[in-house]
């Protein structure tokens, strides 16, 4: 396992992380599957641990908490508010209001005094950078969290936000948690030179593209993942973007065998080896999965396997942008762009 600088924070991190959303009912494991998982992680080098308060209703939290309890200290936690917590309007977005509720919230659940890591899952149009960042500033202070990052937010916003931290001599975001895969490279033109320019660490997810990247979606195949059973839309072969994603795939599994390596070593070692990025979250069921990833720990693609990738899926491009989630709000809503 490889341990890189979490961007200018002097944290190591390994440089594939567990991230568990899978853990409870999304991924239909049990405490005793995600604890065994966690061991599994730890064992195989990684360091870092990424979970969220939405996921499966805090539910991954509290099996996160369970399977941590008497090594907290050798693991860097990482987890998320932001996105609806149940129908209340406050309970959602990064007003100081929720943030400060919520972080209790988490605290519990994973019982522990602290995050290492506190992100904030989406971009809130509704909430200043100011009220966040001042929340998060005093959240800081306070000793519940060592640092506060973003996920998936668009360039611009990435760059309002530290702009505001000066402004208003607050606290800034030190990470970033982009989507990112060779399926989906957009963030290449616009959010990764923004980390790179401001010192960000960047974590990113879906780097095997909700599954396309595992080895376990092939062309005269049935298609049988969890994540094409919960989103049947994203794996329909009558949609271009998928045809153009299976295509894909297929000349990527060429290369994979060429240069003797698994579709997830590919994968996962073409993430890791940019220079803005920091981790890649892998989030496994079992612990079959999480072997198959970490087989990729140690993965070094050479110039020649790397070119080879650019030429089935140029840089920059997203083989399915309809599918981002850091798209402005006036390209999806008219009424943002009309007088």
């Amino acid at each position: 396992m490889q341990y890189r600088t979490l961007g200018r924070t002097g944290v190591q991190v390994s440089s594939l992380a567990l991230g568990a959303m899978n853990f409870g009912r999304i991924g239909r494991t049990t405490q005793d599957e995600a604890t065994a998982v966690v061991d599994a992680a730890l064992e195989g080098g990684i360091n870092l641990i990424d979970t969220a308060d939405m996921y499966g209703g805090g539910e991954s939290e509290e099996m996160v908490g369970k399977a941590i309890a008497g090594r907290r200290d050798d693991i860097v936690l990482a987890t998320k508010a932001g996105l609806p917590m149940g129908d209340d309007p406050n309970h959602r977005g990064s007003s100081r209001r929720w943030l400060v509720t919520e972080l209790d919230n988490s605290l519990r659940r994973l019982g522990v005094d602290h995050v290492d890591l506190y992100q904030i899952h989406r971009w809130d149009p509704e909430t200043s950078d100011e009220e966040t960042l001042s929340a998060l500033t005093d959240l800081q202070r306070a000793g519940k969290i060592r640092y506060f990052g973003s996920s998936t937010f668009p360039a611009h916003r990435v760059v309002q936000a530290q702009w505001a931290a000066r402004e208003h001599r607050l606290g800034r975001y030190v990470t970033e948690q982009p989507s990112y895969s060779i399926l989906q490279r957009g963030v290449e033109a616009h959010v990764l030179p923004v980390t790179e320019e401001y010192g960000l660490g960047v974590l990113v997810w879906s780097p095997l593209a909700s599954g396309w990247l595992s080895g376990a979606v092939r062309a005269g195949r049935e298609i049988t993942t969890s994540r094409s059973a919960a989103m049947p839309q994203r794996f329909d072969l009558s949609v271009p973007s998928n045809r153009a994603r299976l295509d894909a795939v297929e000349r990527l599994a060429v290369v994979a065998d060429e240069a003797g390596l698994t579709l997830i070593q590919l994968a996962l070692g073409f993430v890791t080896v940019h220079p803005a990025v920091t981790s890649a979250l892998v989030g496994p069921r079992t612990t079959d999965h999480l072997n198959a990833q970490l087989a990729a720990a140690d993965t070094v693609l050479s110039a020649d396997v790397l070119d080879a990738i650019d030429a089935i899926v140029a840089p920059g491009t997203d083989l399915a942008a309809h599918e981002k989630f850091d798209t402005p709000p006036a390209l999806l809503d008219p009424a943002s762009r009309r007088r």
